[in-house]
């Protein structure tokens, strides 16, 4: 059995080919069990259960998630991507959005991570009614 620990690149790669397969099981292997997530919606997020809670409002809020980098810089144990995200909430409202994640990375996993990008485009799934 191979035991290599993901390079910070490979664990960056793996986040955004999961979270755009919609592979939401493999996407939540790639954070340490105490991480910390700093999220533009959501906030300020503590720990695995917290993120894995996360996954059943992204599933009912979103009818397409692509979030697809344009640029990644990798720095030792630290790598910030850019991004972009084309979405729809649950009714098909397009989201078209310009982003950035910072992470930080030990021993293979995300121990921080944070987003930054202008609200203002995900208004069509903060504000839908969902049932």
């Amino acid at each position: 059995m191979n035991t290599k620990t993901m390079s910070t690149k490979e664990v960056i790669d793996k986040y955004y080919d999961a979270a755009n397969a919609g592979d939401w099981d493999t996407w939540l292997t790639l954070f340490d069990d105490n991480v910390v997530i700093d999220e533009q919606l959501a906030g300020h997020l503590v720990g695995i259960g917290t993120l894995r809670g996360a996954i059943g409002g992204i599933e009912r809020g979103y009818s397409k998630f692509q979030n697809h980098p344009t640029h990644i810089v990798v720095d030792g144990n630290q790598g910030c991507a850019v991004s972009h995200i084309s979405a729809a909430n649950a009714s098909g409202v397009p989201i078209e959005a310009n982003v950035a994640n910072y992470f930080q990375i030990q021993n293979g996993k995300i121990t921080y991570m944070a987003n930054f990008h202008d609200t203002r485009p995900f208004d069509p799934f903060v504000n839908q009614k969902l049932s």
